[in-house]
């Protein structure tokens, strides 16, 4: 009886691959904000880590049972010791083929070892082979000090932003030989479906798009924008969950390392497809990608907090249901940030990487929070600033003078004695404010102007004229009524 193999593999580089600058053939085939390009590389590294472990059992005749889990850049098989050397030749092709089609910056690892002992000992031994492969490719060439010039931006066609649009309608993905790197709509030697019961092996792939008003092809960015209320922004949405490689790595054993991986691939892929499919999203928001343990989203701007809010509560009521058998807060919260497309000229990859330093800066200062508008919140406190902002909508709904409105009441609040001298401008004439607020009040309900005015007052309450302040909450809902009331 030969020895059982446990072979994982791994793309490391999805982060610069996404964010590598576009060739001249790139950006003619793009469209606006290069959306086409960045979306098309963020399917085919998804599509990646699915194809290549199914092509691999089926160029080798091994059943498809044999595959543990795959997606969100990793992919685990269990294979016949003597497939091991094929196996290797397979993946190193691949390998080749993709680090040619992404210009260097995305790179599949993978490792394999016997699969005997304690799984601590094997994941162990598993590390030490991708520490190997990632050294391997760091041993210097004979030419290293020879003089060299900058190679510049790699001469890429059409390919990713044909694959985006091929992806809209497409029903399934297939792989061949002949190109060993590349994902394929809807034909290959060998193909998979991508609608569930449709085919006996369906890969999991959210890929929502927002339709265009003609319903032929998915909505551009500007379209996008032109959707939203108030301000005809475009943003991008990022989450993560925290901690989710602490709680990888207390996994005890094979099984429990792939059932946690397999629970948190299809929440991420199949609950977001889902959310986004409904009336208040699917004209207004489009799924860059999912992975093992985040995603991104872009679109209107103004649904992106709604989306963030729903997926947070999914995401509790998912760890609620299917991690609470396992000890510790790892793995079990999720962080997200919100970048908005105020530059006309932004890309869709400039923005994506701005809501990235976000979501840093959010997870450096919590866990299981929002950067939205300036601030980090938690989501208690995003809960508070929605209910805020929708009272500040309706009030200045009514008060004939939004702009003017708002405007005094951010200056109302100043962030500290710093504003006293230059800005002093602010509370230079407090009555017009207050007429402004008073005649709201004569005019919109007094239930509503009760409640605004009880929450102004404790958010004020207790602190010195020089110290005058909102809270993360109400300067958040501020800016957001702002955004919403303003029309370009």
């Amino acid at each position: 009886m030969s020895v059982q193999l446990l072979l994982v593999g791994q793309l490391v580089g999805f982060e610069e691959f996404l964010l590598a600058p576009a060739s001249p053939a790139e950006q003619a085939a793009a469209g606006p904000g290069l959306a086409d390009l960045t979306a098309g590389r963020a399917h085919w590294a998804t599509l990646l880590s699915e194809v290549i472990p199914r092509s691999l059992l089926a160029e080798l005749g091994l059943p498809r049972i044999l595959l543990g889990s795959s997606g969100g850049g990793h992919f685990l098989l269990v294979l016949p010791g003597e497939a091991g050397e094929s196996a290797g030749q397979f993946l190193d092709a691949a390998a080749a083929a993709i680090e040619r089609i992404s210009g260097g910056h995305l790179k599949l690892l993978w490792a394999a070892t016997e699969n005997l002992g304690d799984w601590s000992v094997v994941r162990r031994r598993l590390q030490e082979g991708f520490e190997r492969s990632r050294s391997a490719e760091q041993i210097p060439t004979p030419d290293l000090f020879e003089p060299f010039s900058d190679p510049g931006v790699p001469e890429r066609d059409s390919y990713f932003a044909e694959l985006s649009r091929a992806l809209w309608e497409a029903d399934s993905v297939g792989w061949d030989p002949e190109t060993p790197g590349h994902v394929l709509a809807g034909r290959g030697k060998h193909c998979w479906g991508l609608v569930p019961g449709r085919a006996a092996d369906v890969i999991v792939f959210a890929r929502h798009m927002a339709p265009s008003e003609d319903g032929h092809q998915p909505a551009d960015l500007p379209a996008l924008a032109a959707r939203a209320q108030g301000q005809r922004l475009w943003g991008v949405l990022r989450g993560d969950a925290d901690n989710f490689r602490i709680r990888m790595r207390r996994a005890q054993t094979i099984e429990e390392h792939v059932q946690l991986s397999i629970l948190y691939r299809q929440f991420f892929a199949g609950e977001l497809e889902v959310l986004c499919s409904q009336p208040e999203f699917w004209r207004k928001a489009t799924i860059l990608y999912t992975g093992a343990d985040d995603f991104a989203v872009y679109g209107a701007w103004d649904v992106l907090p709604a989306l963030a809010r729903e997926m947070q509560r999914l995401f509790h009521r998912f760890c609620d249901e299917n991690l609470k058998e396992f000890p510790g807060p790892e793995g079990k919260t999720i962080s997200m940030a919100i970048a908005l497309a105020t530059d006309p000229e932004a890309t869709l990859a400039d923005v994506y990487r701005e809501a990235g330093r976000l979501l840093e800066l959010a997870k450096a200062a919590d866990k299981d929070c929002l950067y939205f508008l300036g601030r980090t919140l938690e989501w208690k406190q995003l809960a508070d600033a929605a209910e805020l902002k929708d009272t500040l909508v309706r009030m200045v709904g009514d008060a004939l003078a939004s702009r003017h409105l708002l405007n005094e009441l951010s200056r109302f609040y100043r962030k500290g004695a710093s504003g006293l001298s230059p800005q002093a401008e602010h509370l230079e004439r407090p009555w017009k404010f207050q007429r402004r607020l008073n005649r709201v009040v004569a005019s919109a309900r007094e239930r509503e102007i009760q409640k605004l005015r009880a929450h102004l007052a404790s958010e004020m309450s207790n602190r010195g004229a020089a110290q005058v302040r909102l809270r993360p909450a109400g300067l958040v809902a501020l800016e957001w009524a702002r955004l919403i009331t303003e029309v370009q």
